[in-house]
């Protein structure tokens, strides 16, 4: 009887994991902002902000917001995949998300010459409304974002999970509620309007006195896990961190 030992393939670390999800939303964000070059070429106008020299057809339209369903379908299995535990696959989905929209407009600069600052205006998503925004608000959450998820990613065990306070987390829940709100603020407004008035939609302000706190809040479970990693807070083991 054959005695030979079957080597099993080696599972990859925490880093490892994070890297791969990083690399797969690098990779969507290309894809994302190839999607947005050919949309903006039939509509032969390259600023979102600007009305539509030809506008889209309803098909064109319906298909764009099953697209952004799935491209959070396919972003939440990385981070499922990716994941061994609950908080880590929540954890690298948030990390997919954010670098997802970061490195989104970061292709879209040579592809298609905008955005031409941060504050230029840009149509978030469709779903349930379009939100809108300049550049720099989303570009900031998906910053929290990825901040948050590889804090937890890269420091949660079987023997040890890593996730922020429950009361932290209800702080930051508000904070996404009232940015949401920002975003979506204009579109909220017409209703019930038809769907042509919502696309033909252009806000003229942004709401940052609201957004801005709203920002703060979601940054709350952030600062608490920065907190809890650093090398005095280890010393003494998570329960001695500061409970918000």
């Amino acid at each position: 009887m054959s005695t030979e030992t079957v080597a099993l393939p080696a599972i990859p670390s925490r880093f490892h994991r994070w890297l791969n999800v990083v690399l797969f939303a690098v990779a969507m964000a290309w894809m994302e902002s190839a999607v947005v070059l050919y949309l903006r070429t039939l509509s032969a106008e390259f600023d979102p902000y600007a009305p539509f020299h030809v506008p889209l057809s309803a098909g064109i339209l319906r298909a764009e917001m099953i697209r952004e369903a799935a491209t959070l379908v396919m972003l939440a299995l990385v981070g499922w995949f990716a994941g061994h535990s609950r908080q880590s696959r929540l954890a690298l989905f948030i990390v997919a998300f954010g670098t997802w929209d970061i490195f989104y407009y970061v292709f879209l600069v040579p592809l298609t010459g905008w955005p031409r600052s941060l504050l230029d205006w840009d149509i978030l998503f469709l779903l349930p409304l379009p939100w809108w925004g300049p550049v720099l608000s989303p570009a900031l959450i998906a910053l929290l974002m990825i901040a948050g998820g590889t804090l937890v990613a890269l420091r949660d065990t079987p023997e040890r999970s890593v996730q922020p306070s429950r009361r932290s987390m209800l702080v930051a829940a508000v904070g996404c509620v009232v940015a949401l709100y920002v975003f979506m603020e204009d579109s909220l407004r017409l209703l019930p309007g038809s769907s042509s008035d919502l696309i033909d939609l252009r806000p003229q302000r942004f709401d940052w006195p609201l957004f801005l706190p709203a920002l703060a809040l979601m940054s709350v479970p952030v600062f608490e896990l920065a907190w809890r990693a650093t090398p005095w807070t280890r010393a003494t083991g998570d329960s001695a961190a500061i409970k918000l």
